[in-house]
C-alpha cells in the first residue's frame, strides 16, 4: 500500500521492520510520516546548532541581568546548565507558537506540507513534478541522516564532554580496564559487542 510513497529509496526500498504500516491504514501512515518529517526538520536544525557555535556565537548578552554573554555559553549539553530557566521557557513558547499557530497543514494528503514553498521560504512549490519529488525525497533522507547524526552527537557529548570529543576522554567506561590487554589490535581495537567485559571484573576477564 505504501511502497510507492515518498521516502522509499535505495538501497533499502520500503523498509518497515517493526510493522507499523502492516494494517494498511492511510491516515495512520500519514500521521507517522508527518512526525518523521517534523523530527527530521528539527534534527537538521539541531545538527547545525551543534556545528555553528563551534565556529561562531552571537555577540552580546543572552541574559544581561545575569551578565551572561552568548560567548560564555558552552556548546552542546552543557548549555542546559548555563542558560537560565526563563531562556528555555521562551524557547519552548516559540516552538509552541510555530507548532500551533504558524505551521498549519494545507493538504491532508501531503504530510509536512505547510504551504511554505520550496525550502520553506519561497511560498511557492516546485512546478516540475519530478524535481519536486526529488526535493521531497532529499528532505526525508537528510532528515533521517540528521536524526542519526544528532543521536551520535548526544551520546558522544554526554560521554566525552563534547560532540567532537575523543573517546579517550570517556574514562568512566568499564572497557578502559581491558583496552591495553593482549589481543587488542588494529583495526578494531578493543572489541566486545556482546558486552562480556562491561562489568569490569578482572577475574571474569581472565577466565
Amino acid at each position: 500500500a505504501f511502497e510507492n510513497e515518498l521516502g522509499v529509496q535505495a538501497p533499502l526500498g520500503f523498509w518497515d521492520p517493526a510493522g507499523f504500516t502492516k494494517s494498511g491504514d492511510v491516515e495512520d501512515f500519514n500521521h507517522r510520516r508527518s512526525a518523521e518529517i517534523k523530527h527530521g526538520r528539527v534534527a537538521m536544525y539541531a545538527t547545525m546548532g551543534y556545528i555553528v557555535p563551534e565556529y561562531y556565537k552571537f555577540p552580546g548578552f543572552c541574559s544581561p541581568s545575569l551578565n551572561l554573554k552568548f560567548a560564555d555559553i558552552p556548546n552542546g549539553i552543557q548549555a542546559l546548565y548555563k542558560v537560565p530557566l526563563e531562556g528555555w521557557l521562551q524557547w519552548v513558547a516559540l516552538c509552541g507558537f510555530y507548532e500551533f499557530v504558524v505551521n498549519q497543514p494545507v493538504n491532508p494528503k501531503e504530510p509536512g506540507n505547510f504551504g511554505k514553498g520550496n525550502l520553506g521560504i519561497t511560498g511557492k512549490s516546485i512546478d516540475d513534478a519530478a524535481k519536486r519529488t526529488r526535493g521531497l525525497n532529499s528532505e526525508i533522507a537528510n532528515g533521517r541522516l540528521a536524526m542519526m547524526a544528532l543521536t551520535g552527537m548526544f551520546f558522544q557529548d554526554a560521554f566525552t564532554g563534547s560532540a567532537w570529543g575523543d573517546w579517550a576522554l570517556f574514562t568512566n567506561s568499564p572497557l578502559r580496564a581491558f583496552e591495553n590487554e593482549l589481543g587488542v589490535q588494529a583495526p578494531l581495537g578493543f572489541w566486545d559487542p556482546a558486552g562480556f567485559t562491561k562489568s569490569g571484573d578482572v577475574e571474569d576477564f581472565n577466565h
